[in-house]
């Protein structure tokens, strides 16, 4: 391990601009990976959601016809 130095030369600085930028730009990759993946999840969620959203209307209007066919067999019968 080298010994810490006291100052910081020009070629020092341009090694540390370097690996800054190296990071950077692997931060960016990342983040853009990162984006693309949660976009393929958000469309997905939203799928689920549709599916979800469709049951219950389908399952709300059986619930409401069988309620209304239940209330005109006891008017009628009455």
């Amino acid at each position: 391990m080298e010994p810490a130095r006291a100052t910081w030369t020009d070629e020092r600085l341009d090694d540390f601009s370097r690996s800054v930028d190296r990071v950077d730009a692997d931060l960016r990759q990342l983040r853009t990976e990162m984006n693309g993946r949660l976009d393929a999840l958000e469309g997905q969620l939203g799928a689920r959601i549709d599916g979800v959203q469709r049951t219950l209307i389908q399952v709300g209007g059986a619930t409401i016809v069988t309620v209304l066919a239940t209330l005109a067999t006891v008017i009628v019968r009455t």
